[in-house]
């Protein structure tokens, strides 16, 4: 509620963000909680803004599989593509797999893959080029492949692609996929997707990674029926970990039971693609969610972004550590050109946003030449900045194609829909948090104008001044190891289930210093317990390090997310630093 006393008193902090605490009614919720279950104040505090009540703490807290993993026959065609996939697999017929150039894509890829070699079969494997032919089966690609395949398989696209599946003539079609649906289906030979129209959309949270694996759970069900033995496949869960994660799905109902056993299964290090890409990532802790979404699904997406499609998904697939080697040190050092091809984009999308204005319902930029590859990642930064929904438009020619992120609450995917329907759009669809859309550039300020309008319905760009929602309060002697890891099992943390942010009010700082270019590192303490350690990344990008370095030695609110700092095999509690605020007085 907008009119609620700001949390601590702060209106405006040094990020000019206003503090907003739990209503009282979950404050109520996690006392019962911490009086229930005898848990730290902190973890009862994440677990009733989840709702979770105190006899079903437990289950929450350890998410097992079984309990959440849904019937995949709930899904229509879910037996029918699970059938058809079999009797490919016994007659020995040639498959091939269509597949998105991203992380969901490329995981999903892996997923049939590596099922389809425990069984002695090979497969084709096809991921188009996303300049030269941009998302989802093109006619002439799927011509190609009917030639000489008996059945194709499209994960993460298809369900809008009526003509490219008609075009691929003697092969049957099966689309396993979790973009939002139209109003009819491509004449395939199935269409499992939770987002079509005819479906209640329970199991719309989960990406395609998800619906590849439910239709793996039921060829599995189906082979065993006929006295066969299946593959295994509790160990392919660290590939729908990676893109549950990276395809920023939300992080509830089996897709937490999907990420906590995935990461598990990764930790083993017993895929050797993964292993090879955490090695050159330098990646030498157990991953986390943290890591699935910014340090290995940034890599795996950038032969995508660059211009070797396949790379991600080959690399996932791979079982020879040699080639898996050679490969992740390539993602690697495409990953690094990436990133000098998103910071000029930024740059130049950002400046151009904010001479809009970045307080409307849709914040959006588009520039001549700009890399198709990276305004997808453009998109994300304005969205963080603005806390608004962003698009970000590649001109070429009379053309420009398109890529936007969405934030919590808002559907880009239905409203790009519906700009498609209404002639605005050349091409348009995606999901709630992502989507993609090619226009007519003479038409770009009237479909962004519309856009605006449709997102503006749905309460885009109506929430005032930037808010910090935080879960509490904590003081630095109660900030444990112990404390951290009853957290973490509260997660996994991101899309729907944010990470839980802490206030530490009224704390001394000192030992403040300035790491690289512009991060920066400090203590504090409340003069009775031992300090504490935080880190603020890129506070010297903002106002936060320049007015924290002013506030050395003076009393001030430090808020953000804890976590373990390992170091030179010690561990020890750290704050990473997102706000702070001077108290009031």
């Amino acid at each position: 509620m907008t009119d609620r006393t700001a949390y601590l008193g702060v209106d405006a902090s040094m990020l000019g963000q206003r503090w907003v605490g739990p209503e009282p009614a979950q404050e109520r919720a996690r006392d019962a909680l911490a009086q229930a279950t005898g848990l730290p104040l902190a973890v009862c505090a994440v677990l009733a803004r989840a709702g979770v009540e105190a006899d079903a703490a437990a289950q929450f807290l350890a998410p097992a599989l079984r309990d959440l993993l849904p019937d995949p026959r709930i899904l229509r065609d879910m037996e029918r593509a699970a059938a058809r996939f079999l009797q490919a697999v016994r007659a020995r017929e040639r498959i091939a797999i269509f597949a998105d150039y991203d992380v969901d894509g490329g995981a999903s890829a892996a997923l049939l893959m590596v099922w389809l070699r425990a069984l002695g079969q090979s497969v084709t494997l096809y991921i188009p080029d996303r300049i030269k032919e941009g998302y989802g089966p093109n006619a002439p690609a799927m011509a190609a492949l009917a030639r000489d395949h008996g059945l194709i398989v499209c994960v993460d696209c298809g369900t809008l692609s009526h003509a490219p599946i008609a075009a691929a003539q003697g092969a049957d079609v099966i689309v396993l996929d979790h973009h939002l649906g139209g109003e009819t289906l491509p004449p395939a030979y199935a269409v499992v997707n939770p987002n079509r129209q005819d479906e209640t959309g329970d199991l719309g949270h989960l990406c395609a990674a998800g619906v590849v694996f439910l239709m793996l759970v039921e060829a599995n069900r189906q082979m065993r029926a006929a006295g066969a033995t299946a593959p295994d496949l509790m160990a392919l869960l660290d590939l729908v970990a990676l893109a549950t994660v990276a395809d920023v799905a939300p992080l509830i109902g089996v897709n937490r039971a999907f990420v906590r056993q995935g990461l598990r299964v990764m930790a083993r290090r017993e895929r050797v693609g993964l292993r090879a890409l955490a090695d050159v990532a330098r990646l030498d802790t157990a991953p986390g969610a943290y890591h699935l979404g910014f340090v290995l699904g940034p890599r795996v997406n950038a032969g995508g972004r660059l211009g070797a499609a396949d790379l991600g998904a080959r690399l996932l697939a791979c079982d020879n550590p040699a080639e898996a080697a050679s490969m992740a040190e390539r993602l690697e050092q495409l990953n690094a050109e990436r990133r000098e091809v998103e910071a000029s984009v930024r740059a130049a999308a950002l400046a151009q946003a904010e001479a809009r204005g970045l307080d409307g319902p849709l914040v959006w930029a588009a520039g001549e030449g700009w890399h198709p590859g990276v305004i997808g990642i453009v998109a994300a930064r304005l969205k963080e900045a603005a806390g608004r929904p962003a698009i970000v438009i590649a001109l070429d020619g009379d053309e420009g194609k398109g890529s936007g992120r969405s934030v919590a609450g808002v559907d880009l995917g239905a409203a790009v829909h519906r700009l498609e329907r209404e002639g605005l759009l050349l091409k348009g669809g995606g999901h709630r948090m992502a989507a993609g859309l090619t226009l007519e550039r003479a038409r770009l300020d009237e479909a962004m104008g519309r856009l605006a309008e449709l997102l503006a319905q749905q309460g885009a760009g109506g929430g005032g001044a930037a808010q910090l929602r935080l879960d509490g309060v904590l003081m630095p002697g109660g900030l444990t190891l112990e404390m951290i890891e009853h957290l973490e099992a509260a997660g996994p943390f991101g899309a729907a289930a944010p990470a839980p942010r802490f206030a530490f009010p009224d704390m001394r700082i000192h030992s403040l210093r300035q790491i690289g270019e512009s991060h920066l590192r400090l203590r504090f303490d409340d003069g009775q317990a031992a300090p504490v350690d935080a880190v603020a990344f890129r506070a010297f990008e903002s106002d936060l390090g320049p007015r924290l370095a002013a506030a050395e030695g003076r009393r001030v609110h430090l808020a953000g997310r804890i976590e373990v700092n390992t170091w030179g095999g010690r561990q020890r509690p750290q704050l990473r630093l997102e706000d702070a605020a001077f108290p009031m007085g």
